[in-house]
């Protein structure tokens, strides 16, 4: 029987894949990991206490905040400020960046960006949601954190990942080396090594996409929809991005949320949803696009910006862009 690995344990030993380790970015993987393993006791517990539903409140980019977002916010916000290894994070559910006063001791050298709860308004359905967040090491000196930490390309992230909290609760991330999942075990609270370093297969008769705003998207889009109907291509659209884009990891296919008349950015945000997950799909050998070029080499202006996304199997990705070349003059 081969022996579990847990992920803590994944962590220690891969820090020798970077040449100036100094233990902080493994220190705040683990942090992210405990502060899953919290939000994962709060999910299975939503209907038991007053936490289903949504606030008076509205986010940054005027979707109303559910109860449980703003839990998952504060948790994970607490848990990455008490380490001390982090000096700043951004959050989809705040407007501004929070930067953190540096504790006695310590030299945090990473800002971190996070979606808390993907897909939150599933919640009251039952129906599986998750947690995106992106590691990136700062660039700007003094004693705090500045905007310009959290305006980098997606190709400067060091590390990124997501947590799945559906029929198992599955941490999945990559600091560039390969995407490895661990999926949490309940009955002793640790998540262990389930998904190997993972890869999308190149085939598939998959896609996801929201159908019901057919008549919204521009004709390239529904010419690619067509496409893929007209191949026999299954739609399996769950309506959580990190719900979709585990399904595109484990069984290929393509998962898009492309521009709209009148919001030719979509809206999925750069920087919360698009960029990490991207970091993902290209180290799992899938590609992410914006339907014109590589989105983690978008250079972001704003912390809540917006962009198109198609990501998943190569080769839709780049017949969704052809589709996009054909049809850009029309």
């Amino acid at each position: 029987m081969k022996r579990a690995i847990s992920l803590n344990e994944f962590i220690a030993n891969s820090q020798k894949d970077f040449a100036f380790a100094t233990g902080e970015l493994s220190g705040l993987l683990r942090d992210i990991g405990l502060a899953a393993k919290i939000i994962n006791y709060e999910i299975n517990r939503a209907g038991l206490g007053d936490i289903l539903g949504s606030t008076t409140q509205a986010n940054a980019t005027g979707d109303i905040v559910q109860k449980l977002d703003q839990i998952s916010d504060e948790l994970f916000i607490s848990s990455l400020q008490n380490s001390g290894e982090c000096c700043g994070i951004a959050s989809e559910e705040n407007d501004d960046f929070v930067s953190f006063k540096p504790q006695e001791g310590k030299d945090p050298k990473y800002v971190v960006i996070f979606d808390p709860l993907d897909g939150s308004s599933n919640i009251d359905s039952g129906v599986s949601v998750g947690t995106i967040f992106a590691i990136y090491r700062r660039i700007s000196k003094g004693t705090r954190c500045t905007l310009e930490d959290f305006l980098q390309k997606g190709t400067e992230q060091v590390a990124a990942g997501y947590i799945l909290y559906g029929s198992s609760t599955i941490l999945t991330y990559t600091t560039g080396n390969g995407v490895n999942g661990f999926t949490l075990d309940p009955t002793i609270g640790e998540f262990f090594l389930s998904h190997p370093l993972m890869k999308i297969p190149p085939t598939t008769k998959t896609y996801s996409v929201n159908q019901g705003n057919y008549t919204k998207y521009n004709a390239d889009t529904r010419a690619f929809i067509d496409f893929c109907t007209n191949n026999n291509l299954n739609l399996r659209y769950i309506g959580s991005m990190v719900a979709d884009i585990h399904r595109t990891l484990v069984k290929g296919g393509i998962f898009f949320y492309p521009g709209l008349k009148g919001a030719p950015q979509g809206k999925l945000r750069l920087l919360y949803e698009c960029n990490p997950l991207s970091f993902i799909v290209e180290q799992a050998g899938g590609k992410s696009s914006d339907g014109i070029g590589r989105v983690l080499e978008v250079e972001p202006n704003q912390l809540h910006q917006r962009t198109p996304i198609f990501m998943g199997s190569t080769n839709l990705v780049e017949k969704a862009e052809e589709f996009a070349r054909l049809y850009q003059n029309v």
